[in-house]
């Protein structure tokens, strides 16, 4: 795809034409395909400003839709075309947005989209993970808007979530999203689109984390591993680079593996980027494993990492453009057909829990339930006061957690012995009613016990709908449950982290996240979105 084909999505772009639809890709085994059979292999750019490499924070919660955009689309799309790509990736992207016409942009030029299903404010944090019916809702309003273009290749459920041996459990949240993403791509969309996971390379936890995503029900495993990448820095080699351990450890992994961002800037800024990773990631000692990658990234920004420098509406290419346009002109990846292609590798084994690994591969947190949620909070005696902040949560659910450990079970999760609430994936206001109710019943309903300073409400709970009754009664044996590994564990309930026991503290030990308060006893796990996207 040269410069002849930019000229062309240009010309389409000025008329407001779009080509006809790009055909969908599949995947079969270790690999990607066009529905004719031809394999399929990413020559893919990172589309998105203010996006951080590596999964670094941009310290901000808000983005910039980079496919709602149709002026900058019809400025970036002949640039992307003449460069070669195939496929973009996008962070976050609006899903209540427009994207009919950058799509068209992209589908003319021949391509296609990896988009991250979270945003800023609306992600599965390391530190405090939770998979909740709010983060249900982002992902699945992404799916429902992507659906409609054929030139979405698929999704990631999450960017370096888990990026070394201290934060394994959220990994538990990230897979639980994989499964209901995927779950609800099989019952609403006609067409196969895939859902992955984008990791950093660290060296302690490297097998567990790509072995933990890829075994057990395949229905609630990844569809594709991506690797977020530097190691090939300038002037190196296929062996010095590491890559071909890289090489040797995914060939017997059983589904697509891509760079889901490269290109080191070191020693001399992005102008200085050689490219030679290119030239070795389609070659023949690559290809058999791993399915292209994504370079990283589209805009010169301040972490000088840009093919493009923007100024106003204008758009300029910068060496390290042109040096990798001659690259991608020259690489020719050796293929093989779908039907002549028979997948031989199996799912891993999960790994097993250690110091290194905390995520239990058997069972994983509940699959969100609006639903069920409401049913909870509206059968509740006590309740927050409307007029009480988030910023005070902490405090209640700590003294609560502290003193009434049982109290919480129904909303705490364990990820080393996979024993999870059944409200653990309410939002947090839905959390703190079944807390405070709970320890208003253990206090025999008196009226200083539903008080808080006033931070918390007597309520008369609702008629019971029949519709309730069976899905409450279901959530009530699951919490019991939890609360019997509860009382077993001798003084909390399971925790989110590795430990099996969270110490009980009072009121007073609560520190800041943000703008919120959160206890310490961390089993609490609330999800009152404080979190901040793995860009």
């Amino acid at each position: 795809m040269g410069i002849t084909k930019a000229a062309l999505v240009s010309s389409l772009l000025l008329l407001g034409q779009a080509s006809a639809a790009l055909p969908p890709i599949v995947m079969k085994g270790t690999k990607f395909f066009y529905e004719n059979g031809t394999q399929f292999f990413i020559k893919g750019v990172a589309y998105q400003q203010d996006s951080a490499a590596g999964g670094a924070s941009t310290g901000s919660t808000t983005f910039t839709d980079p496919l709602a955009n149709a002026a900058n689309c019809k400025r970036d799309v002949p640039l992307l075309a003449a460069l070669g790509t195939n496929t973009i990736r996008t962070y976050a992207i609006n899903p209540t947005a427009d994207h009919s016409a950058c799509m068209a942009a992209l589908d003319a030029a021949g391509i296609y989209v990896i988009s991250d299903l979270s945003e800023p404010s609306l992600s599965i944090n390391r530190d405090t993970p939770q998979w909740n019916t709010e983060l249900y809702e982002r992902y699945t309003a992404v799916v429902k808007e992507m659906s409609q273009y054929s030139n979405v290749i698929g999704f990631f459920a999450g960017n370096e979530v888990t990026n070394n041996k201290t934060n394994t459990p959220a990994s538990a949240y990230v897979k639980a999203a994989v499964r209901d993403t995927k779950a609800y791509i099989k019952n609403n969309v006609n067409r196969w689109m895939g859902v992955g996971y984008a990791a950093n390379d660290d060296a302690n936890i490297r097998e567990e984390i790509s072995h933990y995503f890829n075994c057990g029900n395949q229905s609630q495993a990844i569809d594709y591993w991506g690797y977020n990448i530097y190691e090939w820095c300038g002037e190196s080699s296929f062996t010095g680079s590491g890559y071909s351990a890289q090489v040797d450890f995914f060939k017997n992994y059983s589904v697509p593996v891509f760079f889901a961002e490269y290109g080191c800037n070191i020693p001399n800024g992005a102008a200085g980027r050689i490219w030679q990773e290119t030239t070795a990631l389609y070659s023949d000692e690559m290809t058999g494993v791993i399915s292209g990658g994504i370079v990283y990234m589209y805009f010169e920004e301040a972490n000088d990492y840009g093919l493009v420098s923007i100024s106003g509406s204008s758009a300029s290419t910068m060496k390290d453009y042109d040096t990798l346009k001659t690259r991608m002109a020259s690489v020719n990846p050796s293929s093989t057909s779908m039907a002549a292609y028979t997948p031989t590798n199996s799912p891993a084994a999960c790994p097993a829990l250690g110091s290194d690994w905390a995520a239990n591969g058997d069972t994983l947190p509940p699959t969100p339930d609006d639903n069920l949620c409401n049913c909870m909070f509206n059968s509740l005696s006590c309740v927050p006061a409307a007029s009480t902040n988030v910023t005070a949560y902490g405090d209640i659910f700590g003294y609560i957690c502290g003193a009434s450990p049982s109290a919480c079970a129904g909303i705490n999760g364990n990820t080393t012995t996979g024993v999870y609430g059944a409200y653990s994936m309410c939002n947090s206001t839905q959390q703190l009613g079944y807390v405070l109710d709970a320890y208003y019943k253990s206090q025999g309903s008196a009226s200083t016990a539903c008080d808080f300073n006033g931070q918390a409400v007597v309520a008369k709970p609702a008629a019971a709908q029949s519709s309730c009754s069976a899905s409450l009664a279901s959530a009530s044996s699951v919490n019991a449950v939890a609360a019997t590994a509860t009382s077993a564990s001798g003084t909390g309930s399971g925790s989110t982290t590795s430990s099996n026991v969270a110490a009980p503290v009072p009121m007073k030990n609560l520190f800041t996240m943000g703008d919120m308060a959160v206890g310490l006893y961390v089993v609490v796990a609330m999800g009152v979105g404080a979190g901040m996207v793995m860009l």
